[in-house]
């Protein structure tokens, strides 16, 4: 018994492992973008609240992350294969994902009465900051279902 390997081996595990790092390296600036975004749209600094262990801020900030995440994993998961195609989609879907969720999520603070400043900053956590985080998972799920 003699273990060989196929010639095509190498160059198909040499893209795969290219298409992994692009694919990785877009999520991981869709989600900083995502970050931002949500850090301009709200009042205080948002990266300096989660810094200082703000646990508002930490909830909210880790429900937008994940919420990203579904929506790049969707996006990625339904591509053609075409490498080229499935990194144009993903980053279609995410930018549309930040523009959706940060439109939705200060609706629903708007609508709700929710004074998101005040419970980012709180030392304690507060209610409303699980349904400010609630609302940014929905919206990626909701974002990550429409893709497909």
């Amino acid at each position: 018994m003699t273990l060989a390997l196929d010639a095509t081996y190498f160059g198909l595990l040499g893209r795969g492992v290219g298409a992994i790092l692009l694919y990785a390296l877009l999520g991981a600036l869709l989600m900083l973008l995502g970050f931002w975004a949500i850090d301009i749209t709200t009042p205080g600094a948002l990266n300096r609240l989660v810094r200082d262990g703000k646990p508002g801020a930490v909830v909210v900030t880790s429900a937008g992350m994940i919420s990203m995440a579904f929506i790049v994993v969707t996006a990625i998961w339904t591509s053609s294969g075409l490498l080229a195609e499935g990194l144009l989609s993903s980053l279609v879907y995410g930018l549309v994902g930040i523009i959706a969720q940060v439109g939705g999520v200060r609706l629903l603070e708007w609508v709700t009465g929710i004074r998101i400043g005040e419970v980012l900053a709180a030392d304690e956590l507060k209610p409303e900051a699980w349904v400010v985080a609630a609302t940014h998972v929905a919206l990626g799920l909701i974002v990550a279902v429409a893709v497909i």
